[in-house]
């Protein structure tokens, strides 16, 4: 049983190493390469953060993991040349701001901006 445990333990990290391979690629080759005109190209429903210091893979990797742990996310997207965290809900799910904001506060980084369904946001959300 703990090595089961050990596989799902790894599922988030496994989920973000592999969010490009989704049917939205050309989206995140696109934050790969640093595109800062992404908001235009978003589904209504999907969320973005702007992180302070994502400096590498890794930083992007360990945001990535952190996010995909809240409620209703289906897939993260991480740009470290963006220093963006593109977030797609599942079908028929809101996230909550403030789950997303603090996702990336437990990562060890710091959210300077979120935007998406439920607003705009330059600190904390209340909800």
């Amino acid at each position: 049983m703990k090595t089961r445990l050990s596989v799902l333990a790894l599922v988030p990290t496994l989920l973000a190493a592999l969010a490009v391979a989704g049917p939205a690629a050309s989206l995140a080759a696109e934050l790969a390469e640093g595109s800062t005109t992404i908001a235009a190209e978003l589904p209504e429903r999907s969320t973005t953060i702007t992180v302070d210091d994502m400096h590498c893979k890794h930083c992007a990797k360990k945001i990535a993991a952190k996010l995909y742990l809240v409620p209703g996310v289906l897939e993260v997207r991480a740009s470290v040349k963006a220093n963006k965290a593109l977030v797609v809900p599942q079908q028929n799910q809101s996230l909550s701001p403030k789950a997303l904001w603090q996702a990336v506060l437990d990562a060890g980084f710091q959210p300077v901006h979120l935007k998406g369904p439920a607003g705009e946001f330059e600190s904390e959300p209340d909800a």
